[in-house]
């Protein structure tokens, strides 16, 4: 029996992210880790506040079978059906940390768990690189590192403004002025010519635009040989996408902001999406990223895992990704460790196993994650032990 005896949390002030990881120990002394991915906007400390909300509800109880404690609290606490993004990061968070657990006790890698392996190596695109500039010739010019670093597909925020001090400022009030729209149209144009015929194009559009706007933008879009554009319209404007379904020849992607089975079935139910982007440290953890891929899959949907977090987040995806079909690229921040106040949490970072935009599917026991407890240990902002003495 793996009996959890102790449960952590560490909430990192780390650059333009601020990651929340939860460490569960078991009385045998096995330690797993995991990531509650809300590392950027707010969310942060209410997700470690939840973290050791539910402590008390873990310890005691058996990391053999992961789901179990899943289905406890979804059953049992009373906000978490038709819960948002704390409730459910909380939960991915203790879900990845219990796989962790598991795999390292029968020593082998999560996704064998889930008996499948689908490759050895898996896609990546790069994030982030478009940031620090703010007009249209120098942005588009910001994808010739990444490309030049080997990268062949590149994803990017057309609408949003450089703002110093934060990565970005998305578009207010869902509109933009004149000057900032056509901005957005000649970026676009700009970075096609940038970077080739070649390069794979996504644009993140993040909600920002009302219909009229967004009408004029998708049909320049559609001259640009895009991969896909992600959230044309708000997460929860369900609706409209199932009233737009169709209306451009791009794939449209969504799911970064949306949790469980059940808000995926919705969202698949539209036939507005032709990629679901479910976030492990977000959307119920490793085993309800394959469910959602699984139920995608009898859509005719595919999936990219959304991945905006640390290092430790990009480990867990790996693991829901190798044991997933019908999937897409992973999304890749290889920027973010530049930051002066970044601490990476990890000593075997996925990022840094990248080459020409692909890195390896480890083999090593359980996320196949080693985290640098040292570089961790000054943001610990709860100790079940120590609470409970």
């Amino acid at each position: 029996m793996l009996t959890i005896e102790n449960l952590r949390v560490f909430h990192i002030r780390s650059g333009p992210v601020h990651p929340v990881i939860v460490e569960l120990t078991t009385k045998d002394g096995i330690v797993g880790y995991g990531e509650a991915a809300v590392a950027y906007g707010l969310g942060g400390a209410a997700a470690a506040e939840m973290l050791s909300t539910l402590a008390p509800s873990l310890i005691g109880t058996d990391a053999t079978y992961p789901r179990h404690f899943w289905q406890e609290i979804y059953d049992n606490s009373f906000w978490t059906k038709g819960g948002g993004a704390i409730v459910f990061a909380a939960l991915s968070a203790i879900d990845q940390a219990l796989w962790d657990i598991k795999g390292k006790f029968l020593g082998v890698p999560v996704y064998e768990l889930f008996g499948a392996k689908f490759s050895n190596t898996i896609e990546v695109y790069a994030n982030g690189w478009s940031t620090r500039h703010d007009d249209v010739t120098e942005w588009a010019k910001s994808a010739e590192r990444p490309i030049s670093e080997g990268y062949t597909k590149l994803k990017c925020y057309p609408l949003a403004s450089y703002q110093k001090g934060r990565t970005l400022r998305h578009v207010q009030r869902r509109q933009l002025d004149d000057t900032t729209f056509q901005r957005a149209i000649e970026r676009i144009k700009t970075l096609r010519n940038v970077v080739g015929p070649d390069i794979g194009l996504m644009l993140d559009l993040s909600g920002g635009l009302n219909n009229d706007q967004l009408i004029r933008f998708m049909n320049v879009c559609a001259e640009l040989d895009l991969i896909w554009v992600e959230e044309p319209l708000d997460a929860f404007n369900l609706q409209g996408l199932r009233d737009m379904a169709g209306r451009w020849p791009i794939p449209i992607a969504a799911g970064e902001r949306i949790y469980t089975r059940g808000g995926f079935r919705n969202l698949l139910e539209t036939r507005g999406v032709d990629i679901a982007m479910p976030d492990v440290g977000n959307c119920g953890g490793i085993f309800e990223l394959v469910q959602i891929a699984a139920m995608a899959e009898a859509y005719n949907v595919r999936i990219s895992v959304h991945n905006c977090a640390s290092s430790l987040c990009t480990a867990a995806s790996i693991q829901g990704i190798a044991a997933s079909a019908m999937t897409m690229p992973l999304e890749t921040y290889p920027y973010y460790s530049e930051a002066n106040d970044y601490v990476q949490v990890l000593k075997n970072p996925a990022e840094k196993t990248v080459q020409n935009g692909v890195l390896p599917v480890p083999t090593a026991p359980g996320l196949g994650a080693e985290v640098d407890a040292g570089a961790i240990a000054r943001f610990q902002t709860y100790d079940h032990r120590k609470a409970a003495a």
